[in-house]
């Protein structure tokens, strides 16, 4: 009765909230509103984007060598960006509010006194672990030869014709990440500004995925495909990029997520 209980819980409480309907465009305007905090405030971002891009380096160094291992760890590590990032929620709020923003703003939300982040961490980082793991296992299991560089990755797995092994790791990534992006869309910001749960953040961002199915579809393509510019500058566009799309996603959040008229 516990689980049923809980759920049920976390179900009123989401709906405590309503979700908006928005137009297509509406990702363009999150963007540019994005970009606006982070050149109104950019010293937190620009420090959260740099550890970010060094840590993909430092990914890059210890698995240069073994590619099949990369491409899936890469692709995890964006997946828990999201936690990462959590301060840089904090200053969009805080200049949203006309407050002052600073580098100590964002780095308040990693005081230890708030599980709930933490919680909703440990889950992306086990989905993102799982995700490292399939990863490597399709491209160790089923490549022709041992992919150890990217020029091995391109020629054995993207271009090799007679092989769906591309095809077939670009679905099972697909099929992964859909649901996490559904689960983490407005969560985070959501989990910064309000009391509600993991569970209840988790179903309202679900809520505005099936509610504006078309314009988050383009956001999650804004995302991958700013993300890929980034990571092909040789990492180096990741510390503006992960920065501007995590003061976006606040702005998300802001545009999809209000009180329902009959909330207490």
């Amino acid at each position: 009765m516990i689980g049923p209980m809980h759920d049920a819980t976390a179900l009123a409480e989401s709906r405590r909230h309503a979700v908006r309907s928005i137009g297509w465009r509406q990702p363009l305007r999150w963007l540019a509103l994005g970009w606006r905090d982070l050149s109104r405030c950019p010293v937190p971002g620009l420090v959260h984007g740099l550890a970010l891009a060094l840590f993909g380096a430092v990914l890059l160094v210890l698995a240069r060598e073994r590619f099949w291992l990369l491409a899936g760890a890469f692709s995890g590590f964006l997946l828990v960006a999201p936690v990462l990032a959590t301060g840089l929620y904090a200053v969009s709020r805080a200049l949203e509010r006309g407050e002052r923003a600073t580098l100590g703003t964002a780095l308040q939300c990693w005081i230890p006194r708030d599980h709930r982040t933490l919680v909703f961490g440990v889950l992306l980082s086990a989905a993102g672990t799982g995700w490292v793991i399939t990863s490597a296992s399709l491209i160790t299991g089923w490549a022709g030869t041992e992919v150890r560089t990217p020029a091995d990755f391109m020629r054995q797995v993207v271009l090799d014709h007679d092989s769906w092994l591309f095809e077939v790791w670009l679905l099972v990534g697909g099929v992964l990440a859909a649901p996490l992006f559904a689960s983490s869309v407005v969560a985070l910001p959501l989990l910064l500004d309000r009391r509600d749960g993991v569970l209840a953040a988790v179903l309202t961002s679900w809520r505005c995925v099936m509610v504006n199915p078309a314009p988050l579809a383009l956001w999650a393509f804004l995302i991958m495909g700013l993300t890929a510019l980034g990571m092909a500058s040789l990492l180096l566009g990741l510390v503006v990029v992960l920065p501007w799309l995590a003061h976006a996603s606040w702005h998300a959040y802001r545009d999809l997520v209000v009180d329902a008229p009959d909330a207490s």
